[in-house]
């Protein structure tokens, strides 16, 4: 069925147009184009159209984690969550933990792609290689160095998925395994790290090309030691960025920001209460608590974020004063681009998959395009 659709503006993944119609065949755009060129019949929506949301950081949603229990059914429940908050597509994360546990979603994650599951790009494993003194709401119990066998174990993910992002601690590898993972097809990440500028700086020379919720769980930027916020923001790897005013003070973000033009994207780094009104639930064996728009274990640590991609992009126009073009590719493009399936999703243009959003005039998500017709998302 073809459809023509004409909004205030559309966003494509790199402008906002003014003036012009999306014209949706079979599930597939045809075309972008200005309204004078545009054929006749067209249906008009307030707001802004644009491409769903890209999220590289999602431990959870509709009740469920990414966790030891995980299967193809829960990736697919995950994913049918996330596709109802916006997102064209996430990678399900793995918080620290087992050996066991890594192994059961990997093989997961692989059936998934197989099976072709709406809205899975792959993987991001977050630990357990990491530092235990910058260990966040992970179980230190669980983190370790990587050893042969998580190093074999982590290139045959690497080999089998569509994506896998690895975030670890410079302290818990040798920058031969990052580069063996790298190898592999694997995107290092450096994260949950108390590491120096010079020693992040040569996990980067070794491959790493991500950084893992900047400012959170690693070494800050000092004056005199620059830490792994320093190399994050000197270098031109990719940025990932929480930016739900919690986790990050907005003049931090600005700052950010303006020292590294592109390369930030956004995450949400939720959890399972994602799409869901619940309050409680165990983490690792550990209360976790919903309140106040955050997300902590009982002792106040920040466990993850209660946040949906379309208040992160208001906070980043609203709050932190980014453009509001910028803030759109930073949900979108910009993470698609980091993990190289920018052909894939993240943009609008001839040829590739309808997977749109509508934003209404205040930045809130309004409507999903399923099925050819826009769809009522989850409440926030």
């Amino acid at each position: 069925m073809r459809q023509i659709l004409t909004s205030a503006r559309i966003f494509d993944g790199q402008r906002l147009l003014n003036g012009h119609a999306l014209v949706v065949n079979g599930g597939l755009i045809e075309a972008i184009a200005p309204l004078p060129d545009a054929p006749s019949g067209a249906t008009k929506v307030d707001g802004i159209i644009m491409p769903g949301f890209v999220d590289l950081q999602v431990n959870g949603g509709g009740g469920l984690m990414v966790d030891g229990q995980t299967d193809v059914e829960r990736l697919r429940h995950i994913c049918a969550t996330h596709r109802l908050l916006g997102c064209a597509g996430i990678l399900p994360t793995l918080i620290t933990d087992t050996a066991k546990a890594t192994a059961r979603v990997i093989d997961a994650g692989i059936a998934a792609a197989r099976a072709n599951v709406p809205g899975f790009l792959g993987l991001h494993l977050e630990g357990p290689h990491l530092d235990p003194r910058r260990k966040g709401a992970h179980d230190p119990d669980l983190i370790r160095p990587m050893d042969e066998d998580d190093l074999t174990r982590l290139i045959h993910a690497a080999r089998n998925l569509p994506v896998l992002l690895i975030t670890v601690a410079p302290e818990a590898v040798t920058n031969a395994q990052i580069t063996a993972l790298t190898d592999a097809g694997a995107i290092v990440s450096l994260g949950h790290s108390d590491c120096d500028f010079d020693t992040a700086l040569a996990a980067h020379a070794a491959g790493a090309s991500f950084t893992t919720h900047l400012f959170n769980a690693m070494s800050p930027l000092g004056h005199r030691h620059p830490g792994m916020v320093g190399a994050a923001l000197a270098g031109d790897g990719f940025i990932g960025l929480i930016a739900d005013g919690i986790h990050v003070h907005p003049a931090a973000m600005k700052a950010a920001l303006n020292a590294r033009p592109s390369g930030v994207v956004l995450v949400t780094d939720c959890m399972a209460f994602a799409g869901t009104d619940l309050t409680r639930m165990p983490l690792n064996g550990r209360p976790m608590l919903r309140r106040d728009g955050r997300l902590t274990l009982e002792d106040g640590t920040l466990a993850g974020a209660d946040l949906r991609m379309d208040r992160a992009i208001r906070v980043l126009v609203e709050q932190v004063g980014i453009p509001l073009e910028r803030a759109l590719a930073m949900a979108t493009s910009e993470p698609a681009r980091a993990v190289g399936i920018g052909d894939r999703v993240g943009s609008l243009a001839s040829g590739r998959r309808a997977d749109m959003i509508l934003l209404d005039d205040n930045l809130n998500l309004q409507g999903i395009w399923q099925d050819g017709g826009w769809h009522q998302p989850l409440p926030a």
